[in-house]
């Protein structure tokens, strides 16, 4: 081996190697920490349409006595569904308030909590419930000036659609109606790093939980929690 061949293998090809193995050394520790930065960054907005969700089933389920599978229903309902708002006007702790309504009602059995509405504002002392009819969007969500009901029906940052079920089960012998909203890691982490992802749903699998972020269960019932929560 001459003089210059080595000085190339001393001075270019060995830095070369060393700086190639450096660099895939330090891939090799920062990939999975890249990893999790990402799935938790795409787990925060998740969750968030996940519980958007679940409030909007909880408003369907007032007013059809049942959840939906179908997120298209789900959103009309949110576009040109009303529901129930019941107003307190007075307050039950104030006992001539409470004396007053009695005696009202005693001498007028039929009368209707808009006309005692107006006696109030006419400076009577009452106690009483408004219900009225109030578009749902104008309820929920209303604070929330990017909330934009269409993204509901996709998974966040891969644009699958929503994994959604309802069903009605019987607990105790009373038929308790169910939802679930799913988003799948497969879906979910797309574009990450794939046998990362894996691994992921490899441990979910031999903890038993579901490969994913969840909201509700159709399998049992769970006070619709998220399993995040």
């Amino acid at each position: 081996m001459n003089s210059i061949l080595k000085k190339v293998i001393t001075y270019l090809v060995l830095p070369a190697c060393i700086a190639g193995l450096t660099y895939a050394l330090v891939s090799s520790i920062m990939e999975p920490v890249q990893f999790e930065k990402h799935r938790e960054y795409r787990k925060g907005i998740a969750v968030q349409r996940l519980k958007d969700i679940r409030d909007l089933q909880v408003a369907y389920k007032n007013v059809n006595g049942k959840y939906t599978a179908d997120i298209d229903s789900l959103i009309m309902f949110y576009n040109e569904g009303k529901m129930k708002v019941v107003m307190q006007v007075g307050s039950q702790d104030d006992s001539v308030a409470v004396a007053n309504t009695k005696a009202l009602k005693k001498r007028k059995p039929k009368i209707k909590p808009e006309e005692m509405l107006k006696l109030y504002n006419e400076g009577q002392s009452l106690v009483f419930k408004i219900e009225n009819q109030i578009a749902v969007k104008d309820t929920l969500f209303n604070d929330r000036e990017n909330f934009i009901a269409d993204s509901l029906a996709f998974i966040p940052f891969c644009g699958d659609s929503i994994i959604m079920a309802s069903t009605v089960k019987k607990v105790s012998g009373v038929n308790v109606p169910l939802f679930e909203a799913s988003m799948p890691y497969k879906s979910l982490l797309k574009g990450l790093n794939n046998q990362l992802r894996i691994n992921l749903d490899a441990q979910c699998e031999d903890q038993g939980k579901y490969k994913g972020l969840q909201v509700g269960s159709i399998t049992a019932p769970n006070n619709n929690a998220g399993n995040w929560e």
